[in-house]
């Protein structure tokens, strides 16, 4: 650009600051394109809002092919003034498959290690969480719409546990699970930065984290209401439209 106008570098760079602009940033995103978009949204955040009396909402998902990687070189322990270091290579071990429930009320997670994430495993989850919750209360499970949570096993185990309810999530819209919040600070927190030389390894890890905290559970408080959801993705579908037809978007319509 600087070449094609015919001024310096650092004046781009100059015009560009003074602007607000950051062309070498680039956001991602992802509109629903769910039809039960509004049904779906209004659903899952009134169990997050208003729970229902003598239930449990629980958030659910499987977190697949977490790898055991470890890496070719020992790497160096944080000290002042230097971080901590790691190889940007490594070697692989396998991968297992975290599923996991998060109590909505409470922070507390049940989590398992499976080696694949399959409607079988999703099965013996369920039968988990039906072995830990209290048999008075009903459960409300929110969780996406995988294949694997729709097959006939499932709906036929489901029809014989009256007490569980599923509330799916719309499509392409994995953030309104608040169980990815917990499967971000794992990752963060463990996974990403752990070296691990067997999946066992890694399994051991993970079961160790979950015991860290569930010893001192902190909920994640949801606190964006349906309606508010809702007009922002109408905002979003209107800017997208204008975007179709050849019309510039303000930054009030994003």
């Amino acid at each position: 650009m600087a070449a094609a106008m015919g001024i310096s570098p650092s004046s781009v760079g100059r015009i560009w600051a003074e602007a607000g602009l950051k062309p070498h940033l680039v956001k991602t995103f992802k509109v629903s394109n769910d039809p039960q978009f509004e049904e779906k949204v209004t659903d899952v955040v009134g169990l997050y809002l208003h729970p229902p009396d003598r239930a449990l909402v629980l958030c659910i998902d499987e977190k697949s092919q977490i790898q055991a990687l470890d890496r070719t070189q020992p790497g160096l322990p944080l000290k002042k003034g230097r971080a901590a270091t790691m190889t940007h290579d490594y070697k692989r071990h396998g991968t297992t498959t975290l599923f996991a429930a998060l109590d909505v009320k409470s922070g507390l997670v049940i989590g398992e290690c499976k080696p694949r994430h399959r409607a079988k495993e999703f099965i013996q989850f369920l039968k988990q969480i039906d072995r830990c919750v209290q048999d008075h209360l009903d459960v409300h499970l929110v969780l996406d719409n995988y294949g694997t949570h729709k097959t006939a096993a499932v709906q036929a185990w489901l029809a014989r546990h009256k007490r569980f309810k599923l509330h799916f999530t719309p499509t392409s819209a994995s953030w309104l699970n608040l169980v990815e919040r917990f499967f971000a600070e794992i990752t963060r927190k463990r996974i990403r930065r752990g070296v691990f030389t067997s999946v066992a390894e890694l399994e051991e890890a993970i079961h160790e984290y979950l015991d860290h905290h569930n010893a001192n559970p902190k909920p994640f408080v949801w606190t964006k209401t349906a309606d508010a959801i809702l007009a922002k993705e109408r905002r979003a579908l209107d800017a997208l439209e204008a975007v179709k037809n050849g019309y510039q978007v303000s930054d009030s319509e994003h």
